[in-house]
């Protein structure tokens, strides 16, 4: 009979976080699968529990994730822990439920820290719907593809980001929502210098322009307003830029029209339509 994988939360910063469950779960099963073994080390002997550690992290998932999914059939039970936070969100653990799912291994998840949720519910924006988006890409084209795609997104939107990106981040989403736009920068959650900065993004951007970002960062960012009736969406709107450009416009002039006379955000049109284009 197969064993069970569980997936068991770590704190993101208080050790106080640590539930009488999780310390259950990691004392009972026959291994710990970790991100970073030395850092789930230090955790385990704060907690004097003793367990073998294998590595599992993104640059090994197809062979440490099959070497314990065989560990997992014989009939082992494994605790999958990441180095903060809560197992496969935002992490490569993904891929070893989505392995485990497909060979009928059972998972078994404990609820816990999870920086997104903690981030949200202290942010004063609207909680009911949102989507999280996690870490924008590196690359400034494909950073700026990804928030155009969000620029009409109604729902509140939750995003990771390092502190030497930070800046970067803050004036790409300003360019794409506008600087008016709330947003809540929540840094170093659950620490000891744990903060909430609640502004606007034109703000942010020139608060953090004069004082150096530090610890990580979660970025809770408010949807758009709903869509008026009269006015077009950005695929129509990038439409209307794609016919200028067949009249001979520039792509830089067409989206600057078109975001004039719809009001829909300029970058955003001009970002989609550059992806519209055909590869030459």
């Amino acid at each position: 009979m197969a064993g069970t994988l569980y997936l068991v939360p770590t704190p993101i910063g208080n050790l106080g976080d640590i539930s009488t469950r999780t310390v259950d779960v990691l004392t009972a099963v026959d291994f710990i699968a970790a991100e970073d073994t030395r850092v789930s080390l230090k955790l385990l002997n704060h907690l004097s529990i003793k367990k073998p550690l294998v590595s599992y992290y993104r640059h090994n998932t197809q062979q440490s994730g099959q070497a314990i999914l065989a560990r997992l059939l014989s009939g082992e039970c494994c605790a999958l822990v990441t180095d903060a936070g809560t197992p496969a969100v935002s992490d490569p653990g993904e891929d070893l439920v989505a392995l485990c799912a497909a060979h009928q291994v059972e998972v078994v998840a404990l609820p816990g820290p999870c920086a997104l949720i903690t981030a949200l519910s202290i942010s004063g924006l609207p909680t009911g719907r949102f989507t999280f988006e996690g870490f924008l890409a590196m690359n400034k084209k494909n950073r700026q593809a990804h928030l155009a795609s969000l620029a009409q997104e109604t729902r509140t939107m939750i995003f990771y980001e390092a502190p030497h990106k930070l800046c970067a981040t803050l004036r790409d989403l300003a360019g794409t929502f506008g600087g008016t736009r709330r947003i809540a920068l929540c840094r170093e959650l659950t620490k000891l210098h744990e903060e909430v900065r609640r502004t606007t993004l034109e703000e942010a951007v020139q608060w953090y322009a004069i004082n150096q970002p530090k610890g990580e960062f979660v970025l809770v960012v408010a949807g758009a307003a709903p869509q008026e009736e009269d006015r077009p969406t950005i695929e129509e709107g990038v439409k209307q830029v794609s016919a200028l450009v067949a009249e001979g416009w520039s792509l830089r002039d067409a989206a600057k029209q078109i975001a004039e006379t719809t009001g829909l955000p300029k970058r955003a049109l001009y970002q989609q339509a550059l992806i519209n284009q055909p590869k030459s």
